[in-house]
């Protein structure tokens, strides 16, 4: 099953939204909602690489590697983002930003030694 959800300018235009929608008219004001429906891959087409990047994902060696994310990256982007507050980069040029790019995921692995030691005594 492939999942659509129309947004609001597309199904505004949509020839079908009158079979498509329960309410066709909300898609005609500016507060109205587009609408998710669900069909059925058929043979017409080829699968495109968004299809078969969902397959490999919702595999159990996809769903145990995606799993993983979590661990591993998101969490040192979400400290450094929220906990040491760098939404912009206070430098020009890349070389002074690759700089501050790097003393801030050196504070991150200092924190994370330092907690470690903690853990570990």
């Amino acid at each position: 099953t492939a999942y659509f959800e129309g947004r609001l300018l597309q199904c505004r235009h949509c020839p079908l939204k009158t079979r498509c929608m329960h309410n066709p008219k909300a898609a005609d004001h500016r507060k109205g909602a587009g609408r998710q429906v669900s069909f059925q891959l058929d043979g017409k087409r080829k699968p495109t690489y968004t299809d078969w990047m969902k397959h490999r994902v919702d595999s159990d060696r996809g769903k145990a590697i995606y799993g993983h994310r979590l661990s591993v990256v998101e969490p040192v982007f979400g400290n450094i983002g929220f906990n040491k507050r760098l939404n912009k980069f206070s430098l020009r040029g890349k070389t002074k930003v690759q700089g501050q790019w790097q003393l801030y995921c050196m504070v991150h692995n200092i924190e994370k030694l330092k907690n470690y030691g903690r853990l570990a005594s």
